[in-house]
Formats: C-alpha cells, sequence, structure tokens
C-alpha cells in the first residue's frame, strides 16, 4: 500500500495561502501525485509542499532521478518573483503530515529568518566555461619549451618511441593543459568575485571544462554580471565557451536539508560516548577522542571485537556532532537529552553540506 506524505520543495517568505497548479506529469510517470502545490504557513514563513507518494530516491535510475530533479526545480523557481523569495528544500524531501511541516518551519525558524537576511534581493547565477577548441589547446601547450624539447629528443631517438615515452609525454600534457585551465580558472574567479557576495567552485565535469561556478550577486547587479562575462571572453580570445545560467534560487548556498533522528539512536550516541544529559560540541568531541584513544585497535591489538567497538564509538560521535550543527545553525548551542526528550524524534533543519 502506497504511503502518501508531503513533499517539500521550499521555504518562502510570505505566510499566504499560495496554490499552484503543476502539470502533473513532470512528477511521476505513473501519474500517482497530483500536481497540487500548496503553501502551510507559520509565523511569517511557508513551506511550499505537495501530497505525493512517499518515493525512495537513493535507489532511484540516475534517468527518472533527473527527471524528478527537473520537475523540483521548475516548482522551486516558479516561486521566484520580485516580492518572494524561497530557499530551496533538498531534493526528495518527504515528511508523514503537516504537524511534522509545523515541527521544521518551528524548529528552523531563525535558522530559515538569517537565511532569508543573507539571500534578500539576491540571485544565483552558475557559469560555465569549455575549451572552445579542445584539441587546438593541447596542440598549444604541447608548444611549450619543456614539452617541445622532450619530443624533439625522444623524436630523435634511434630506438623510436617506448611505451613510457608516450606515458611521460601525456603526463606533461595533461601537467600542462591542467595548469592552464587553473590559471584561466583563477582569473575568470577573480574578475567576477568583486560582482559577487559569495561564490561556490563546483566539480568540473569532464577534461574539456575549464570553470564550472555558482556566484551570489545583487539583482540589480545582474545586468553588469553578464556584461562583464562577455568581456571576459573577449579577453580570452574566444579560447573559451561560456554559459551563463540564471537567475537561480540559491541552491549552490543556502539549501535546506531535513533529518530525522531516531530518539532512540541520541540516547544510544550519548550513552556510548558516557555523556550526560546536556551535550554541546566540545564536550561531544572531547569524549570522542577519549573512547577513540581507549578503542582504537592500534592501541588494543590482541583485544576480541575491538574494530567493533572503534566503530560504534566513531558512530555514535557522527550521530551526536551532526546534531549539535544543526542546532548551532538554528542559534541553540546545547542539547539537552533527559528521559523525557529522550522518547521523542528529532528532526534536523540545517543548510547542506
Amino acid at each position: 500500500m502506497a504511503i502518501i506524505g508531503k513533499y517539500i520543495y521550499g521555504i518562502i517568505n510570505s505566510n499566504a495561502n499560495l496554490y499552484l497548479s503543476i502539470p502533473k506529469e513532470i512528477f511521476s510517470e505513473e501519474g500517482k501525485s497530483n500536481g497540487r502545490v500548496y503553501t502551510i504557513p507559520h509565523q511569517d514563513i511557508s513551506a511550499l509542499v505537495r501530497d505525493s507518494e512517499v518515493v525512495d530516491y537513493t535507489h532511484m535510475r540516475r534517468d527518472i532521478l533527473a527527471r524528478f530533479l527537473v520537475g523540483h526545480q521548475m516548482v522551486v523557481e516558479r516561486m521566484m518573483t520580485p516580492q518572494a523569495t524561497i530557499i530551496p528544500v533538498r531534493l526528495g524531501t518527504f515528511v508523514q503530515d503537516e504537524i511534522e511541516v509545523n515541527d521544521i518551519l518551528n524548529k528552523g525558524y531563525n535558522l530559515i529568518k538569517r537565511i532569508f537576511e543573507k539571500i534578500s534581493d539576491k540571485v544565483e547565477i552558475d557559469v560555465t566555461a569549455t575549451w572552445n577548441d579542445f584539441s587546438l589547446m593541447v596542440k598549444e601547450v604541447g608548444e611549450e619549451k619543456e614539452i617541445k624539447e622532450f619530443k624533439e629528443r625522444f623524436l630523435n631517438n634511434p630506438k623510436g618511441i617506448t611505451a613510457d615515452d608516450r606515458m611521460r609525454i601525456g603526463f606533461m600534457l595533461k601537467k600542462a593543459l591542467d595548469e592552464r585551465r587553473q590559471e584561466f580558472a583563477k582569473r575568470i574567479q577573480e574578475r567576477l568575485g568583486d560582482l559577487s557576495e559569495d561564490t561556490r567552485i563546483h566539480e568540473l565535469m569532464d577534461d574539456n571544462m575549464v570553470i564550472n561556478s555558482a556566484f551570489l550577486i545583487h539583482k540589480a547587479l545582474r545586468k553588469d554580471f553578464e556584461k562583464r562575462v562577455e568581456e571576459i571572453n573577449l579577453e580570452f580570445n574566444e579560447k573559451l565557451n561560456f554559459r551563463c545560467v540564471g537567475p537561480l534560487p540559491s541552491y549552490s548556498f543556502y539549501t535546506l536539508e531535513i533529518k530525522k533522528i531516531q530518539s532512540q539512536d541520541l540516547v544510544w550516541a550519548r550513552d556510548r560516548l558516557n555523556l550526560n544529559d546536556v551535550l554541546d560540541r566540545e564536550g561531544v568531541k572531547k569524549a570522542y577522542q577519549r573512547s577513540a584513544f581507549s578503542s582504537h585497535p592500534d592501541k588494543n591489538p590482541d583485544k576480541p571485537g575491538i574494530e567493533k567497538e572503534f566503530d560504534e564509538v566513531t558512530k555514535a560521535y557522527r550521530i551526536l556532532v551532526e546534531y549539535c550543527q544543526a542546532l548551532e545553525q538554528a542559534g541553540q548551542d546545547k542539547i539537552l537529552l533527559n528521559e523525557q526528550e529522550g522518547k521523542r524524534d528529532m528532526l534536523l533543519v540545517k543548510v547542506k553540506d
């Protein structure tokens, strides 16, 4: 039997009752989800949600996941208006019901309000640049002095070119190309960075990509930013192909992550590290260091089950430190895990790493 929950797209800076009609085919191939997206208000903010069958995104085929991502972003970006700001929530975030939605808004309220202050009147612009002619660039770096001299030496070698020669020249070309890529990326980052409030550098998708970055900029500077990209393109004499995507919500900077931690896991972790009811990150860290030192396999090579003991200590530390970090983001520096609190599951609201 299908479980129906609340799917959360994001948090908006309004408590208005809003309803959006979205074509349901962008949500599900099977049509098991309706196309009605609406808000659940709390004080002066709201969660943008949809009633949907709960789906496990972690075991989904990549092509299907990509379609869900497009649908998720379509809804989030549709809420971007001159009057409204939206904080995206991580793809695949389901909660049980409206009570849990309100619990999230209540627990994350201080963090959410601080984020709105940081992204108000700002948008994300994603910039990528690729080599205009990759083969030509490889040929160009191949003319650098060190590489050219090495090629001339083995070309004049009467014994011919060995496999090691080919491998070495390949490494030299890659090193030179990477250095050229880093040089270009640094120049681009510096030229665009002075027009942005913040920058995120993303992983390059392939060898042809030179830069893959996100910039958080004031809306009023958007045209100046795009003009600067055009100027950089001319400066590089069209050696690169630039692509700008935006304006976007703050996906790269402030996407919220909602996690549920079972109460028994928190209590187990507290007891495993021999902590009391009131916890903070520094106390958790010190307790972990003590326990890790005494249970490390290198310190107890002949003790049966020591690897399992060490793994449990590490797991307990990760559970508690993640919870402490989430509370710190929300403006709370201590955890209270007494008998009453230890009976309730905990919802974490934090900025996605």
